[in-house]
């Protein structure tokens, strides 16, 4: 039987260099290379910034089978579909002094199309990692109490927000313990399309019903606990920002720098 996993249980502490970053310096600091990226057009420049953003991960985040799949297959593999399938697209004109790799017919592969095809996906790749970077080693609770404390976003937008959000992984949750009651009681057993649907129209009801009363507890513990009633709120957990989040900043500007300066993506 499979383990139901709390989504709300505590993680085991980390002492792996990202996690322990505010949740802003790891979005300041990637940020301007990822905005840059857009406009980029060589495939040098997007491929050292995925070098560099697969350092930082695999130095400084927890490293599971999940982020080793996504690194290691999911990602290059993705790169290599939007690069090829994006080849298709080049206008001929723009490629048809380069060599031609296939020809079916009228219609002719050229290397220049390749080529921009892959530029194009490896940069796609690079903005992708240098985003794991904030997504693999921060929360969305903590990315809300670092908004709301450093930022100064209003505490009435940001945890309803998380409230919004925390509801996902509590339907996950539930549609888990559901499944498994079902399975245990023998309910809707059997194979086929029609047993599948049977299966999934009973899981129909009992999620809606505990997504009703989730969302009856969360409004009377928000209300509770005068929600919205005064301006400010105190922090229980408190996100402070210190030396080592302006160091990484610093560190992440300066190098997005150094190689857009010494690769100049945009020389004609």
């Amino acid at each position: 039987m499979t383990t139901v996993v709390d989504p709300y249980a505590a993680a085991a502490p980390s002492r792996r260099l990202l996690v322990g970053l505010s949740p802003l310096a790891k979005l300041a600091g990637p940020v301007p290379a990822m905005l840059v990226l857009v406009f980029t057009r060589d495939i040098a420049t997007p491929l050292v910034f995925v070098g560099l953003a697969y350092l930082l991960l695999l130095v400084g985040a927890p490293l599971t089978r999940k982020v080793g799949l996504l690194l290691g297959l999911a990602l290059p593999a993705g790169a290599l579909v939007v690069g090829l399938g994006l080849s298709l697209w080049v206008d001929p004109t723009r490629v048809d002094g380069t060599p031609a790799l296939l020809a079916i017919g009228a219609w002719t592969l050229h290397l220049g199309a390749v080529e921009i095809g892959l530029a194009t996906g490896v940069r796609v790749a690079a903005i992708f990692a240098l985003g794991l970077i904030a997504g693999l080693t921060t929360t969305g609770a903590e990315l809300v109490r670092a908004s709301v404390q450093q930022l100064r976003v209003p505490y009435r937008i940001g945890y309803t927000a998380l409230a919004a959000f925390r509801f996902v992984p509590r339907f996950a949750y539930e549609l888990e313990v559901i499944r498994q009651a079902h399975r245990v009681r023998g309910a809707h057993g059997g194979r086929g399309p029609f047993a599948a649907i049977a299966r999934w129209w009973g899981y129909v009801v009992p999620l809606l019903a505990g997504a009703i009363r989730h969302a009856e507890r969360v409004a009377l513990a928000m209300d509770s606990r005068a929600f919205g009633a005064h301006p400010t709120r105190t922090e229980r957990t408190v996100v402070p920002w210190r030396r080592r989040d302006t160091v990484f900043v610093a560190v992440c500007w300066a190098a997005s720098a150094a190689i857009l300066v010494a690769l100049f993506p945009w020389t004609p």
